[in-house]
């Protein structure tokens, strides 16, 4: 497992080799050569490190905040990413690797999720959609649980709830209504960004989150792969090693560090 013990390292042959002087992403390529057999260890069989340096110049190059970033907490979230096979900050908007008080944090979107899921092939479909107060709009739970859903070609106002369906190959089915108001409730329940009144996900993109948070939640209790509990386990942490099981490597997440004006610049792209 490499550590920021190996970092520091690191970091101390590049200025001995009189690489301080380059460039931050330069640095960066450096250091993803140094470390790439570290890396390639912990990589999964489909990945190895020559690609992990490319989707990593990729993600530095469309958010450059990444490179004022602790680099081994960067290199983590890449290692999060490669070990579920989705590629962050770019068109798919399967993932995003965030800067978040000095660290990277790695953070699956809803269509990460949906993607993740379909891979395992039990799934025939898995959506997740809004619902407007002029729907017309039935659920009910129970022995026969059932959902209409029928939407306005005009919708009017906000959203006043969110659902996520998933259909099973072998016909089994199931699906998860909230109202805007427990979306709600549950953002401030475990959102410190919510909490706090920071800038996040919650205030630039609201309808991405909660419909990521239903689908996650109707997911709970879905059939689901190794590869997919690891993904919504290892969503929005920051992890400071590398491991060939990143979901087993703790979260140092520390929200007290991050400041009410620390914005992240990207976050309306979260889908």
């Amino acid at each position: 497992m490499a550590t920021n013990e190996t970092l520091k390292q690191k970091v101390i042959e590049r200025k001995a080799n009189g690489i301080n002087e380059q460039s931050p992403k330069t640095q960066l390529n450096h250091l993803l050569k140094k470390m790439a057999p570290e890396i390639q260890r912990a990589l999964p069989k489909h990945m190895d490190s020559d690609r992990m340096a490319r989707i990593a110049i990729t993600a530095v190059s469309n958010t450059p905040k990444l490179l004022e970033c602790d680099q081994m907490s960067f290199i983590a979230a890449l290692m999060q990413a490669s070990q579920l096979g989705v590629e962050p900050n770019t068109g798919l908007g399967q993932a995003y690797l965030i800067p978040y008080g000095g660290k990277v944090q790695f953070q699956l979107s809803y269509k990460g999720l949906i993607d993740l899921a379909s891979r395992s092939g039990q799934y025939k479909s898995i959506y997740s959609h809004e619902v407007y107060i002029n729907d017309e709009f039935e659920y009910r739970y129970g022995l026969f649980k059932d959902l209409i859903h029928i939407p306005s070609q005009e919708p009017e106002g906000e959203p006043i709830g969110y659902y996520a369906v998933y259909h099973l190959k072998n016909g089994g089915y199931d699906f998860v209504y909230w109202t805007r108001e427990r979306v709600d409730k549950h953002a401030k329940a475990f959102s410190q960004a919510v909490q706090k009144g920071w800038t996040s996900p919650w205030v630039t993109n609201y309808d991405a989150m909660a419909k990521k948070t239903v689908l996650k939640e109707v997911l709970k209790y879905a059939p689901k792969s190794i590869e997919m509990n690891k993904a919504v386990e290892n969503d929005s942490t920051i992890k400071e090693e590398i491991d060939k099981d990143m979901s087993t490597v703790i979260d140092v997440t520390d929200y007290s560090e991050i400041e009410e004006n620390e914005s992240i610049e990207y976050q309306d792209k979260i889908e």
